[in-house]
């Protein structure tokens, strides 16, 4: 059993209606209110016995574990989180469901092994269960559109989690013509009617900038009880720091000598490493973090020279790093700021107001004690997928390669380093092979995709536009259910009739022959 209470969670902006509030709330929630970000009031600490005792553990045991130090039995029964974590590990393909491999005296962790062959799906597939667990126990009234923006991987990974999911209607928003051929597909090849995918005419951060637009409009907001499936739902930053737990027990395992594990991470959103700064402020033992980036290398700069500047977006053929305001980043400011929510406030206005925030001094020291970082252009992401293949038998996709590269940057390969390799080459053909040609042979559930039928809506870079939408198809959803909700009764009562007929009948029938 778990002890004491959850984890409670307030927003980095300080509005007083948004503190302290639920780990089910916030959940829920998706985005605070004021337009800041959840982040928790407190943070659990593990001590060294007690991840030594986690070290034999399956991987759902132990991410059981992890989350239980945030969401104790007065939100979620351990046997109803434990359910909902099995549950979701029982999508992956693989047993261990994010297995390491030692490629090049350093470790790769392949969080590919889920249903859309991309990390976000070990945190998505938890997300969609507790979304549904908290709709059957009386959240919104059982009614939850779920808003999302994606640069690929997550629009996929969200519909897989959510699909089919009772209550919920799912509405993903991608840049048209900026994600790769098959991670659209992915997207609109799945036929449940509560899935909505919509093409938006503009960049990823256009459909950010519209989610968040959204989620500030307290109207709308409401009236379509609207849920957040980015990676600026807190559940989801929680359920990533369990790959981290379990790649350092394992690097340990094969390690003896190694006291701190290093991670390189492909840096688009920020969320990804963000759950790996959690993990160490919860006492895992990590090295260094290191935020690797693609030639949209905003983090990249401000980690060097303090300069969270916004720029025009390149496209690259990394697609999901093609990013340039990264919405968990303000969580890290935040803490940045000394968990201030004035002063990151400040830092925000201003660069929301100008596109540039320039940090220095005290600052600076505390961003770089905290992370180190690496920029991998097209040419360095090119060569070292081509490099793994042919002297280590191994494919990187372009994302992946990026983390890589970072680590040969800074000199980190020989050491006990994990790689986050966060999709499957095959989602990414046409870029790698401009680095390896023929490509290996892809997996049977992503060449179908080309078989299958697609649907898909268009939309202008427009929030007014997208919200009609949204209020439009959810509207025409829930008729339908109606409607097919009454055609069942109506059948149900036809057979009750019937029946009922039947029964006089043979109770005639029984006084006709006395």
């Amino acid at each position: 059993m778990t002890a004491g209470k959850s984890v409670t969670y307030s927003s980095t902006r300080g509005c007083p209606t948004q503190r302290n509030l639920s780990f089910r709330a916030v959940v829920m929630r998706g985005l605070a209110h004021d337009r800041g970000l959840f982040v928790p009031d407190s943070i659990p600490l593990i001590s060294k016995s007690e991840l030594e005792s986690w070290r034999r553990l399956s991987y759902a045991e132990l991410a059981v574990e992890v989350i239980g130090k945030f969401v104790s039995d007065d939100e979620v029964p351990r046997d109803v989180l434990s359910d909902i974590v099995k549950r979701s590990c029982g999508a992956f393909r693989s047993e261990d469901v994010t297995p390491l491999v030692k490629v090049d005296g350093h470790y790769v962790l392949e969080l590919f092994h889920g249903p859309t062959f991309a990390f976000k799906d070990v945190a998505l597939q938890i997300l969609g269960n507790f979304f549904e667990y908290f709709l059957s126990t009386g959240s919104n009234n059982g009614r939850l559109a779920v808003l999302g923006a994606t640069s690929g991987d997550t629009g996929s990974a969200a519909i897989y989690g959510l699909r089919g999911k009772k209550g919920v209607d799912c509405i993903i928003l991608y840049p048209y013509g900026r994600v790769s051929e098959i991670q659209e597909r992915q997207m609109t090849t799945v036929s449940d009617d509560n899935i909505h995918c919509v093409a938006v005419d503009g960049t990823f951060d256009d459909c950010q900038d519209i989610v968040k637009a959204c989620f500030a409009d307290p109207k709308f907001r409401d009236s379509v009880s609207l849920g957040a499936v980015n990676s600026i739902n807190w559940c989801r930053v929680l359920a990533q720091t369990t790959y981290y737990f379990w790649s350092y027990l394992r690097v340990t395992d094969l390690e003896k000598n190694a006291t701190k594990v290093n991670f390189s991470v492909p840096t688009g959103n920020f969320g990804d490493i963000l759950a790996g700064y959690y993990s160490k402020r919860m006492g895992l033992p990590v090295g260094d973090l290191i935020v690797a980036t693609n030639e949209n290398d905003i983090l990249h700069r401000f980690f060097v020279r303090g300069e969270y500047h916004r720029e025009d977006i390149r496209e690259t053929i990394s697609p999901s790093m093609d990013i340039c305001v990264s919405s968990n980043f303000e969580r890290y400011l935040y803490h940045l700021a000394g968990d201030d929510p004035s002063k990151l406030a400040g830092w925000m206005a201003d660069f929301e107001s100008t596109g540039r925030l320039t940090l220095t001094g005290k600052d600076l020291d505390g961003a770089r004690g905290d992370f180190k970082s690496a920029m991998a252009d097209t040419a360095k992401t090119l060569a070292t997928i081509r490099r793994y293949h042919e002297e280590f038998d191994y494919m990187l996709c372009p994302h992946s390669a990026v983390g890589v590269s970072a680590v040969h940057q800074l000199d980190l390969a020989s050491t006990a380093t994990v790689c986050l390799a966060t999709a499957h080459f095959a989602k990414f053909g046409d870029a790698c092979l401009l680095a390896v040609n023929p490509l290996p042979e892809i997996p049977a559930e992503l060449s179908r995709l080309w078989k299958m039928k697609t649907r898909s809506s268009e939309c202008p870079n427009d929030v007014g536009v997208v919200q009609a939408f949204m209020e439009r198809r959810i509207a025409e959803r829930m008729a339908s259910h109606e409607r097919r909700d009454e055609r069942k009764l109506l059948l149900r009562n036809m057979v009750l009739v019937s029946a009922a007929v039947g029964v006089v009948a043979m109770a005639i029938s029984g006084i006709r022959r006395r």
